[in-house]
């Protein structure tokens, strides 16, 4: 049966009687915008379906769509329709098929149907659909399945089959409709071989587990889709084929979303089930703005917004409760929102943005010991930082992040950012996205950014596909990534491979090599070296190339005892991109062999490192340690003589260390000029070397706002009157950027 409560009155009032829905009855109720009154369709375990007016239950049309039972039932907007007199309803049966209808109220008629399209879904255990949704523009409907596939039919509404039912039981005085079984009614069943049955044009089978998608929501037009797996999903169609942009999973402990939605304001309100709790958790503050005790979310229920109120109503133990809140002035004042939960462990410079109107925008990322990282613009008039995106893939804290600049999408602009980026840290586990750029006069940012997820890898995960794995040493799954370096260069005439390939500095000792290919989506680890046998720091990849067009792909890696490693990978990077082209992206990790060079540059940690090339060819390579100092040593690549196949030599032609040079752990280093250096202490001070006669001397120190620096990025900028400035963002606990320029004349030293 059917039954409706009038809040006001405080009363329950029937509507169906339990004989005419039949057994093991399915609901779906749309209100019609625009109009005080909801269409609602029952459909029952005989395959009947009776759809009317929820002011008028007996005037009511009367199908029947299938042999068997009818499983999934759910209206869905379609552009195009009057919103305040028409929906379409689909309803799917036990063999697979889904038939869309177009169901127009008449007031004091029973609606008006009209059969539009008849789909049918992809084999599994329970197939039938739980919801669906229309692309405006393209003609196709997206739906999702109980199994977690979520699926892309084509639409037309060119055809269809119109029925109706006019008569209407007791005149339509009685409000409650009685058992009508033995009355003729018109049948689907007859008339549904005019229809072709259209197979899906794509399908993404298990894309949120077995445990079935929950909502599916078309916004901006983007794609998301919710499920019982903690996640939902941004899709966009590219030549009519589903394809995943990025996943969130929005808080920890929400195993189990039902729906998104938008808000006028920008925020996105996610609303699912924490333990057994339903709760409406905010995008924009991080935080649950409703959290209703109601016992779980295998029960029957439904939320519904508006500016004046919320309600939640809900099945518990046979009995339907009802939660009412309305609503109320924010009294939480916000002085300053937070980029991230816990501190900042790394940021990187995406890049400069101009927008016409706006000043030059600078995007940035930055990683936290929250697990996410953050794409954010740094506004230099407002000092406001106003995030842009925000990936939330890794399971543990990000520490490091590195950047490949590549070509932009052709379809995003000419004038926008296009870099893959690779984020990494705890669990072992690397992430990597394609961020498109580019500038939005509308938006508060002045920049508006697409994240497309490309590829992950994780040790642990790859190791029971291993074989013959009883005979090896089982990759520790706490191991963390400690830096990241993409390799230059290897893109060439020499190296015609789509391969990039990514430098890795890991916890348990070992400097990893990882191969990816953006198209097939593929990260595969493809050499790895133990030399260092304790955690390794720190890794920065370098290219060198000689008049003739030889060239050298070098590699640095710094530990904790201090040392400091230069490889010459060439060889592992060609060979690994022949074994990857013959064997279609899988392969055995190769030995990187042992380093070209190892120098002692500290007595303790090296915490940071940059590498810059001189004008003569040469490189200089800068380092920071746990105890304050740092090192500097002028590195010479020649071709070795007279062997058969000319190797690499690497000479250190000088070396410059200042002990001291900060109270505590240098955390931030980099080469501005041949001769200058800046660097950055958790003793909270920048300072700006030169070097000359074979020893650093202090230009100009400042002291910064951030405690527990944590790294150091800059980059120069040429200013409208020729001044060169020089920018730098730090990062700890907190953000910030500072700006200056360089002066040649040192500071004064205190007596000693």
């Amino acid at each position: 049966g059917l039954a409706i409560f009038e809040v006001a009155q405080g009363r329950w009032a029937p509507v169906l009687h339990p004989t005419a829905s039949g057994p093991r009855a399915v609901l779906a109720a749309a209100p019609l915008n625009g109009r005080d009154e909801t269409l609602c369709a029952v459909a029952g375990g005989d395959g009947r379906l009776l759809l009317f007016a929820l002011s008028r239950p007996a005037a009511a049309a009367k199908l029947r769509l299938f042999e068997g039972a009818v499983h999934g039932l759910s209206w869905a907007p379609r552009h195009g329709l009057p919103p305040d007199t028409t929906a379409a309803l689909l309803a799917s049966g036990h063999d697979g098929e889904m038939l869309w209808l177009d169901v127009t109220h008449r007031p004091g008629q029973a609606p008006w149907v009209r059969l539009m399209g008849r789909y049918l879904l992809p084999p599994c255990k329970q197939r039938w659909h739980t919801c669906a949704a229309f692309l405006p523009q393209e003609e196709l409907l997206v739906c999702g399945d109980r199994r977690g596939s979520l699926l892309l039919f084509p639409c037309s509404s060119s055809s269809g089959w119109a029925a109706e039912s006019t008569r209407i039981v007791n005149g339509g005085t009685d409000p409650v409709v009685e058992d009508s079984s033995n009355e003729l009614e018109p049948s689907c069943l007859l008339l549904k071989g005019t229809l072709p049955l259209e197979p899906p044009l794509s399908v993404l089978f298990g894309l949120h587990g077995k445990t079935g998608v929950t909502s599916v929501t078309i916004h901006r037009g983007y794609i998301y889709s919710t499920g019982r797996d903690g996640v939902y999903r941004q899709l966009h169609l590219r030549d009519q084929q589903l394809e995943v942009l990025q996943k969130h999973r929005p808080s920890k402990g929400l195993q189990w979303i039902e729906e998104l939605h938008f808000t006028s304001d920008g925020d996105l309100l996610v609303l699912g089930f924490h333990a057994d709790n339903f709760v409406v958790w905010s995008s924009r503050t991080g935080e649950n703005v409703h959290c209703i005790p109601c016992g779980g979310g295998h029960r029957s229920w439904s939320y519904c917004s508006s500016p004046l109120a919320k309600v939640f109503a809900f099945i518990k133990s046979g009995d339907v409760m009802l939660y009412h809140c309305e609503a109320e002035p924010c009294k939480q004042q916000v002085l300053l929102p937070s980029l991230h939960g816990r501190e900042i462990t790394c940021v990187r410079r995406l890049g400069a943005i101009e927008v016409p109107g706006h000043a030059t925008v600078n995007v940035f990322v930055t990683g936290s010991e929250d697990t996410t990282a953050c794409v954010l613009v740094l506004n230099e008039n407002s000092r406001a930082a106003v995030p842009l995106a925000r990936l939330s893939d890794h399971i543990s804290s990000v520490r490091t992040l590195a950047f490949a600049m590549g070509p932009g999408d052709k379809s995003f602009g000419d004038e926008g950012l296009s870099a893959l980026l690779f984020s990494a840290g705890g669990r072992a586990q690397i992430e990597c996205y394609r961020l498109l750029c580019a500038g939005d006069t509308e938006s508060e940012s002045a920049v508006a950014c697409q994240v497309i997820h490309v590829a992950s890898h994780r040790l642990d995960k790859h190791w029971e596909k291993k074989k013959n794995r009883h005979k090896l040493v089982k990759m520790d799954p706490e191991t963390r990534y400690m830096s990241l370096s993409v390799v230059p260069g290897t893109s060439t005439k020499q190296l015609p491979t789509p391969w990039k390939f990514l430098a890795a500095a890991c916890s348990d000792g070992s400097v990893r090599i990882f191969g990816l290919l953006e198209a097939a989506q593929k990260l595969v680890l493809v050499a790895d070296s133990f030399h260092h046998q304790r955690c390794v720091l720190k890794v920065e990849a370098f290219l060198h190339t000689w008049a003739g067009g030889e060239r050298r792909h070098l590699l640095c890696s710094a530990a904790t005892d201090g040392s400091i490693a230069f490889w010459d990978i060439t060889g592992t990077i060609v060979d690994a991109a022949d074994a990857l082209h013959q064997a279609e992206g899988e392969m055995q990790p190769l030995a990187l062999g042992a380093p070209l060079v190892t120098i002692m540059a500290h007595s303790c940690g090296v915490n940071s490192l940059h590498i810059c090339k001189t004008p003569e060819g040469r490189y200089l390579v800068a380092s920071g340690s746990d105890d304050g100092s740092i090192h500097v040593c002028l590195l010479d690549v020649a071709l070795g003589r007279g062997e058969a196949t000319a190797m690499t030599c690497l000479q250190v032609l000088d070396r410059v260390s200042r002990p001291c040079a900060h109270a505590a752990h240098v955390t931030g280093i980099r080469v501005l000029q041949p001769d200058l250096l800046l660097s950055a202490s958790v003793d909270q001070r920048l300072t700006l070397w030169k070097q000359c006669s074979g020893e650093l001397v202090p230009l100009s120190t400042t002291f910064f706002h951030v405690p527990d620096l944590a790294e150091l990025d800059c980059w120069e900028v040429v200013e409208a009157g020729g001044e060169l400035r020089y920018y730098c963002v730090l990062c700890g606990q907190g953000l910030e950027m500072l700006c200056g320029t360089a002066s040649s004349k040192p500071l004064q030293e205190a007596p000693q």
